[in-house]
Order: C-alpha cells, then structure tokens, then sequence
C-alpha cells in the first residue's frame, strides 16, 4: 500500500474527529435516567430504516466461533421465484468499538461498511437481482461492499462466471469470507472470492483489466476518496472490450457531483439516471409522501441515483 498522503491524513483526523464528537455527546453521568444502555466504549450509529426490497431476519442468534461476539447470520430471501436464500454475516449490535477506529487508521479506510447494511446496498443488490442477464457469463467486482450482499446476490442469482467481492478494511473482509463459506452451495459454477483491495493500493496488476462489470454502494460520500476510488475504477474494467461501472449513490450535497468531475478527469464518461427500477421508484415516492417507516427521509442523502460509467 502507498504511504498516507495528506488527503490520507485528513481522512484520518475526520475519523478521529467524528469519534471525539461522538464521545463527548455521551449523557452526563449528573443525570443517570438519560444514560444509554450501550457502553461507554461504543459509538452510536443511524440505519435501521430501508426500502425494505429484500426480506431478511435473523436465523440463529448470536455466532461465537470466534472472538467477535458480536456476529449473527442472518437470511436474506431473494424475492424471485427460484432464487436461493442468502446468509450473510453481520454485526447485531448497534455500535462501533474504539477497536474498528484504530483499524481504519492502519488501513486508511472508514469504517462505514462494518456497522450496518445502509440502505444503497439493499438498492443495489435488489437491481442486480432484477437485471441478471446484465452479469451472466461476466467477470464482476464490487468495490468497498461492506456486508457484500449485493455481490453475494450477483453470485447466487445470475450466472456471472466470477464475482470478487472487495474491501479495504480486513475485519469486513472476514465477515465477508464466512459469508461466502455459508453459500458455497448455491452459487453454482460461478467462482466467488473476497479480496482485500485499498483503491490506492499501487499494485493491481493481478486485476488490472480484468472485469466486465464493476458495482459499487454508497461509496463517493468521502471526498478525499474520490481521485483512489475513480484510479481503480479505470483500472479494474477492461480496455479491450465493452465494460461499465455500474454504480448506486445519493447525492448527498455535491460530494456525487464532485466524484462524476473526478471521472471526467480520468478520461472517463458517465451518465446519470434517477428512475431506474420501478420498485425502488414507488418505494421512493411513498417514503416522499409521508410514510413514517423511515423518519427523516430526505431525496439528497437517503434516495440513491443510478450511476453508469464507462471507459
């Protein structure tokens, strides 16, 4: 990996930042009634709200193979005729550790991908899901998955002959590994493999040029990741063929608007669509109108924007 630059430092002191923040809003110890129940150590975080597009629950509690207490598998049933359940390895709590801070500074990563699935995820993978023949017989990536359902979906569910699922944090890499060990049943002849990809990380040779399709969520908040994230965008898709970036994110501000200037720059084209699958559409508009199943709703952060890139 490169050594951190300047960008790389202030992600960091951001990191750090948002965590002292967090720290000093715990309640005063001078009025015990209002003091949460979570620990000192942990760091409260939003999302249990969605679109909803994918069934899931939890099936058995709590997983202690190993030290992560903090595991439980849960079932994701795809919701089209044929399609297997999903079992997927995440986090129950509804915390950070100091620990995962101290890992994304090691790394230069955040730690986004380690406390919840964020509702774009649940989009992505429910697109992907609805347009297989997109990825059948096709070389797939995802960049900074997280949980890596969407990938895992694309595995299972449409007859790509590869999907590689990445992150830049390791402890989401294991998750996403022991997720691919509890589905190796049902992603039939496709090879399915999770990888520890930094977009900074120079040498890439082993993938440069390999992919037909490269799928991502969420992941053009963070500005200081842009230049990194749009360098192995055009690295990874292949040159001598057709291959597009297919990607799903909120507007968020400018922060989507300033990653398509950074594709431009790298001699790339995009285009933008905000209608792109009729179910995600109408779950948009109920939410818009007032559904209270996602308090605070809001179309610039909350409703992501389907994003085609290619060379």
């Amino acid at each position: 990996m490169e050594t951190p630059t300047s960008s790389n430092s202030n992600a960091s002191s951001l990191r750090w930042k948002i965590l002292r923040q967090a720290l000093l809003r715990r309640p005063s110890l001078q009025f015990p009634n209002e003091q949460s129940e979570v620990p000192i150590k942990r760091i409260s975080r939003r999302t249990s709200q969605g679109f909803n597009l994918i069934p899931c629950r939890i099936v058995d509690g709590r997983v202690n193979e190993e030290s992560d207490g903090r595991l439980v598998s849960v079932c994701y049933t795809l919701p089209i005729d044929g399609a297997p359940e999903l079992y997927v390895m995440q986090r129950e709590d509804s915390g950070a550790d100091l620990s995962d801070f101290e890992i994304c500074n090691r790394y230069n990563v955040d730690n986004t991908g380690l406390v919840c699935r964020w509702p774009s995820e649940d989009v992505l993978a429910y697109f992907c899901l609805s347009h297989a023949d997109m990825f059948r017989s096709k070389k797939i990536i995802e960049l900074g998955s997280g949980y890596g359902l969407a990938g895992l979906v694309i595995a299972a569910a449409t007859k790509a002959s590869e999907v590689v699922i990445t992150d830049g944090n390791p402890q989401v890499i294991d998750y996403i590994q022991r997720s691919i060990d509890s589905n190796s049943g049902v992603f039939g002849g496709t090879s399915v493999k999770a990888m520890m990809l930094h977009w900074d990380q120079e040498d890439v040779s082993n993938i440069s040029g390999a992919f037909d399709v490269i799928v991502a969520s969420d992941c053009t908040f963070f500005k200081e990741f842009h230049k990194g994230l749009t360098r192995i965008i055009k690295l990874l898709l292949k040159d001598d063929e057709a291959s597009e970036g297919l990607f799903l994110s909120p507007k968020r501000g400018d922060s989507l608007d300033k990653f398509l200037e950074e594709i431009e720059k790298n001699g790339m084209h995009f285009s933008v669509s905000e209608i792109y699958d009729a179910e995600v559409s109408k779950r948009h508009q109920c939410l818009m109108n007032g559904d209270d199943s996602w308090p605070g709703y809001e179309k610039d952060h909350c409703y992501p924007l389907f994003v085609r890139v290619t060379r």
